[in-house]
């Protein structure tokens, strides 16, 4: 088994460039479509191996989606616990405007098919060190109890967001990463001061994601902020599943906690001036 575990989503994205997002009531011709992998969990997924990490994805897609099982297996992943269910395979429908934002809308399918028999017998294993979660896939409290009941590190990216998963076992997690959004839902508070001093009451350490004004962290190796790399802006899709990835493959690698900050974001400004999401996602040597 792998050092790290991702309970991820595994997603097929369809992509449309539009001048603007579609607002209600309004038909909009897209200037461009692509299809292609995504899904937050697979895009960490990829990102932890292309920075070097040793990774297995635990997830679930339709059993007869002979497309997307081609472009995993491309991949090179390590698709030991990835499962083939009777339910659609997840997919995302994004709009990504000209100034390189994007608006997502969901669907979670086999992504929510998540048992507890597959997390237990994943998480027996003592290889297993480190476990990554997200919140597009079913049972985060299960797997964070069972994790951490196992003496694995969880870290948690809450995306998608909201309040109510405050209720979770926060106090189990070693490391959350939220941006300023997340955190703000998560503490309740609307102030992104407040909620990062209370979510870093909650949990050992917090990763707090500030787009284009980089990073700041809060937790056992003090109090730490890293600025973005200035770079032109093509789509930022993928780049916060970037910076996870790496940042988590940094830290599994023994780096500290500064020295993975940076590397993370210097992979997810590379990210954000390329188009799309598993695509976009860089490798070790173009980082380092």
């Amino acid at each position: 088994m792998a050092h790290i575990l991702n309970f991820g989503s595994i997603n097929i994205d369809h992509v449309y460039q539009v001048e603007h997002f579609v607002q209600p009531g309004e038909t909009l011709s897209s200037r461009a479509y692509s299809k292609g992998l995504g899904g937050k969990g697979l895009n960490q997924t990829v990102a932890l191996q292309r920075a070097g990490a040793s990774v297995a994805h635990v997830g679930h897609i339709a059993a007869d989606d002979g497309w997307l099982n081609k472009e995993l297996v491309a991949l090179q992943l390590n698709m030991d616990c990835i499962q083939g269910v009777a339910e659609a395979t997840g997919h995302a429908i994004i709009q990504v405007n000209q100034e390189g934002e994007n608006c997502i809308l969901l669907y979670a399918g086999a992504n929510h098919q998540m048992t507890a028999s597959e997390i237990n017998q994943y998480l027996d294993d003592a290889q297993v060190e480190w476990v990554l979660l997200q919140n597009e896939t079913n049972a985060i409290e299960d797997i964070i109890r069972m994790a951490h009941a196992r003496g694995k590190k969880i870290i948690f990216n809450p995306a998608p967001c909201h309040a109510g998963l405050a209720n979770l076992p926060l106090e189990y997690v070693h490391t959350l990463v939220v941006n300023e959004v997340e955190a703000m839902q998560l503490s309740a508070m609307s102030d992104v001061e407040q909620a990062l001093e209370f979510l870093s009451k909650k949990c050992k350490n917090v990763v707090l994601t500030l787009g284009g004004d980089g990073v700041r962290y809060q937790g056992e190796s003090g109090e730490l902020r890293v600025d973005a790399q200035k770079v032109e802006v093509v789509d930022t899709t993928a780049a916060g599943d970037t910076f996870i990835g790496y940042y988590l493959a940094s830290l599994s690698k023994g780096m500290t906690v500064k020295a993975s900050l940076e590397r993370a974001s210097q992979a997810a400004a590379l990210t954000v001036t390329r188009l799309g999401a598993v695509v976009a996602i860089p490798f070790a040597h173009e980082v380092d």
